[in-house]
């Protein structure tokens, strides 16, 4: 990975939002947010899907016709284009005929888009877990950084924060493995780009299970070690300050925990490949944050074949 790549992930020029038409408002000022602070060229993306466009001829028949929902969706898209304007950035509004996921992923190849922004809806237990199809295919078909916005995600609010005296958090959760680097750096170069500080955690098994183990726990781990010598690594190419941080317990249920408790503005994961069937019966830790955080999370999926060093001693928590 090379730093003039990692420059376009953490300052993107062309940043994509895939939307339904419905999440709109959840969704646009989190993308104008970014575009605003880099400059970036906004692509407002809504995709019909095949057969959604069916209707009833004079005769009864079924007949398809994707032209009324393309205009509608263009009139939809224009007015937050405008807006986008007003503000100083270039929008284009785009609608696309075909499967969702295809037609993001050939977007996203030919406007070079360099973040996706995705919405998520979590309805039920399983949504809640897989996410929806459209957001799983984006993460497991793109090697660039995607912002998934949830239900319960929320802006940062300025003033609240110079009100309370905090310091803006961005919190990688991180699982100590060589393929976890790259995502690390972006979120090392994000943090400073934020003047925030950067939280890097690790989430160890419950200490009962580490002791029955006869390894350290805690402070005494040798993954706080690991952290301290990552975020001494990271430090070199971004320059914020970084504090390596551990817990023990449920992965996602404390990744989440500790984002409320310091505020975090941005979650960073570092995903791997896995199968499609690995996907749907694996309890994975990524998709549960993206369903229940409270703040954007940007997720970085690295290829498998990414080097890799020696084990962790300890339990690595698989993102």
């Amino acid at each position: 990975m090379t730093d003039s790549i990692t420059d376009r992930w953490t300052q993107p020029s062309v940043i994509l939002l895939a939307t339904d038409l419905t999440d709109l408002d959840r969704l646009f000022p989190h993308a104008l947010q970014q575009a605003t602070g880099t400059r970036a060229r906004l692509i407002l993306l809504h995709v019909v899907a095949p057969g959604s466009a069916i209707t009833v001829d004079a005769s009864g028949l079924p007949a398809y016709d994707p032209s009324v929902l393309i205009d509608f969706a263009g009139k939809t898209l224009a007015p937050w284009c405008y807006t986008a304007y007003k503000h100083g950035i270039v929008c284009d509004p785009l609608v696309r005929e075909g499967n969702v996921a295809d037609q993001i992923a050939a977007v996203t190849r030919q406007f070079h888009v360099d973040r996706i922004l995705l919405g998520t809806r979590s309805k039920g237990k399983l949504e809640k877990l897989l996410l929806g199809s459209v957001a799983e295919q984006v993460l497991r078909s793109v090697n660039l950084p995607v912002m998934t916005v949830g239900p319960e995600a929320h802006l940062p609010v300025a003033k609240l924060q110079a009100e309370d005296n905090r310091h803006p958090v961005v919190l990688h959760a991180t699982s100590l493995r060589e393929t976890s680097r790259p995502s690390a750096v972006l979120a090392c170069q994000i943090a400073a780009a934020q003047a925030a500080k950067l939280l890097l955690l690790h989430v160890l098994p419950p200490i009962d299970e580490m002791l029955s183990h006869g390894l350290p726990t805690g402070m005494d781990s040798a993954a706080l070690q690991e952290l301290k010598l990552l975020a001494k690594e990271i430090d070199e190419k971004c320059g914020t300050t970084i504090e390596p941080y551990v817990v023990h317990g449920n992965p996602s249920i404390e990744i989440l925990s500790e984002a409320v408790e310091r505020h975090a503005s941005l979650i960073v994961l570092g995903a791997t490949h896995r199968t499609a069937f690995e996907n749907l019966t694996r309890d994975r830790v990524v998709y549960r944050v993206l369903a229940h955080a409270r703040c954007p999370v940007l997720t970085l999926r690295v290829q498998n074949g990414y080097h890799t060093g020696a084990q962790h001693e300890e339990v690595s928590v698989h993102l």
